[in-house]
């Protein structure tokens, strides 16, 4: 990796998943970082081939990059369940194999797919983290990962009608409330995208200002 000459005066977030949208530029007006945030334009969906987060989140902002013309900034993030030797991992968005529908639709069917394979799985053994690769790639090449992890338990039941993917099956360590019955603002000071969001916009804080 090499090193940032200034930073960046505008950032595409690179996903058109509109309820991760609201969160990101959420968390990253928060940090304070003073960056325009502009939008994905229309086009193909870029498949997600890698094997870990890191290699989809990097492939997503180098994508947006390559669209745009500007900085970029890509996560990709799941969860990874200790009873299931890690998965549904990279796969969490598709689990349940279903690719049509509403997103709300196909949450449901993930959800419900991994309460079916946790059916007979005792309290104790339902252990499970949230998991958040966030990536900043540049027009000249420079390439920056950060990662960001929740730890907690799976219900064997959904809570709560806020956040999306699993969420309402999720209960954080430390609280008794999953993440669909936090307000945003709860969830995005504990939350596994943002915690690695706002280590990647501590990463940018430290470039060069940009040229005038």
């Amino acid at each position: 990796m090499s090193s940032v000459s200034a930073v960046p005066r505008q950032v595409v977030l690179a996903s058109r998943n509109e309820a991760k949208l609201a969160e990101l530029g959420r968390i990253l007006a928060a940090t304070g970082l003073d960056v325009d945030v502009v939008a994905l334009p229309d086009g193909p969906e870029v498949p997600e081939t890698g094997s870990t987060f890191a290699e989809n989140a990097l492939i997503k902002a180098r994508a947006a990059v390559a669209a745009t013309g500007l900085a970029a900034i890509a996560d990709d993030s799941g969860l990874t369940v200790d009873e299931l030797a890690g998965m549904p991992g990279v796969r969490s968005a598709r689990w349940s194999g279903i690719r049509d529908g509403s997103r709300a639709d196909r949450d449901a069917a993930n959800n419900a797919l991994l309460l079916a394979q946790l059916d007979d799985v005792d309290e104790e053994r339902r252990g499970a983290a949230f998991v958040c690769a966030a990536a900043l790639v540049t027009p000249d090449g420079v390439e920056h990962v950060v990662y960001g992890t929740l730890r907690g338990r799976l219900l064997t039941r959904a809570r709560g009608t806020g956040g999306f993917g699993y969420d309402p099956l999720f209960v954080a360590e430390g609280s008794t409330r999953t993440n669909a019955e936090l307000t945003a603002d709860e969830k995005d000071l504990i939350s596994h995208r943002g915690r690695a969001l706002r280590s990647l916009a501590a990463f940018i804080g430290t470039l060069a200002p940009p040229p005038r």
